[in-house]
């Protein structure tokens, strides 16, 4: 089973603790969320990056925590499992992990800096007839005398509406491969030309389209290479989709843990439906998959940490495959044994299946994941 230090350990419950004071009670998260609208609160976000939290894997020479990957799980694990509305954090850390791998000094300096402090960052990949196929997009970025002007739409874009600001892929070069010719830049969010509209979603308030017109960006908002975009975005898929599995194994385990408690009081037929079989082995299955999901979150952290440089296509698609399978399958079952209560916005198994249906679909969705792990094995 995972063991961690006595560091991690007390570092785990330091989250914990943090989380049940803001955000233990349906009051608490409430305020924190407009009623459930939002995932994401800028100000309880704030109050982590007080902390340091923010920051976590942030070299420290920039003021982060410069804390490993296997330290990042257990943050993500405990807060979700807590249930605090950090859902921007996801997109934050995968876009400053780029940042930090390619930026300039200064733009580096200036981003990672803001992300101790509490910034939100975005990254927008994915367009209208662009979305498992990156490589289609087609929003272009022309050079002219002193920078580069933008135009094209982008979708599906998390974070946008509050954060900072926005890590752009686009083409720049239409003569080669369609994985030829991409460019990442750095994009402001109050850069004159962009438009940020809303998309309502299941979930609320999450993703946004993004509109570019004759938006003007200098040569210094290149990030990284001119053309090297697709390979920048391949070297940071281990972080990426170790952020979104041990987001989503805290919240399997909350659902879990709200499911048991559900199931031990509720008393049907004399007494608690826990008890009866049918519930008791659906419970025991879940609490093996996420035992063994836990066991390969931590293992690919602590692979990506002796290995940092080191691309683990297969251990990153499988562990975003397992976690997000873990807890989509935990979530609808919670809800299922849960009867009526669990379809009543009163008790929170509604709004935790629906974080984890979507999970299943963004960072690349499983089919795309299943693909990449059959390819590993030349298939």
């Amino acid at each position: 089973m995972v063991t961690f230090t006595p560091e991690q350990t007390a570092f785990a419950q330091a989250v914990t603790d943090f989380c049940q004071r803001e955000t233990g009670t349906r009051e608490q998260r409430d305020k924190w969320t407009n009623n459930g609208e939002e995932n994401h609160s800028q100000e309880l976000y704030k109050k982590m990056a007080d902390l340091g939290w923010a920051g976590i894997i942030v070299p420290e020479e920039f003021g982060g925590a410069g804390a490993g990957n296997v330290e990042l799980c257990i943050f993500l694990e405990e807060a979700i499992r807590n249930q605090a509305p950090i859902g921007g954090i996801g997109p934050t850390l995968i876009t400053a992990a780029a940042y930090e791998k390619f930026a300039n000094d200064d733009l580096k300096r200036e981003v990672l800096e803001g992300v101790v402090g509490g910034d939100a960052l975005s990254i927008s990949m994915s367009e209208p007839e662009a979305g498992s196929d990156v490589g289609a997009l087609t929003c272009r970025a022309e050079k002219v005398e002193g920078g580069w002007v933008i135009n094209g739409q982008k979708t599906w874009c998390s974070n946008a509406h509050f954060a900072k600001s926005i890590l752009l892929i686009a083409r720049t070069d239409r003569s080669g491969g369609k994985h030829e010719g991409l460019t990442q830049f750095h994009i402001p969010a109050d850069t004159p030309g962009l438009q940020i509209s809303q998309i309502d979603t299941l979930g609320g308030r999450e993703v946004n389209d993004l509109y570019f017109t004759d938006c003007k960006v200098p040569d210094s908002a290149v990030v990284g290479q001119v053309g090297n975009g697709w390979k920048q975005l391949m070297a940071g898929l281990n972080t990426e989709r170790l952020i979104l599995a041990a987001m989503q194994l805290g919240l399997a385990q909350r659902s879990f843990d709200d499911t048991l408690a559900f199931i031990t009081e509720r008393k049907q037929f004399g007494r608690p439906i826990g008890t009866f079989q049918a519930l008791r082995h659906r419970m025991a299955d879940h609490a093996t998959e996420i035992a063994c999901t836990r066991e390969l979150v931590y293992s690919v952290a602590k692979a990506a940490d002796a290995n940092p440089d080191k691309l683990m296509p297969r251990e990153a698609s499988m562990v975003k495959l397992k976690a997000t399978e873990t807890s989509k399958a935990m979530t609808i079952d919670g809800m299922q044994m849960m009867g009526g209560y669990g379809y009543a916005k009163e008790f929170d198994a509604e709004r935790l299946m629906r974080g984890a249906i979507i999970s299943t679909v963004f960072g690349g969705t499983n089919e795309i994941q299943r693909d990449v792990i059959g390819k590993t094995y030349g298939l």
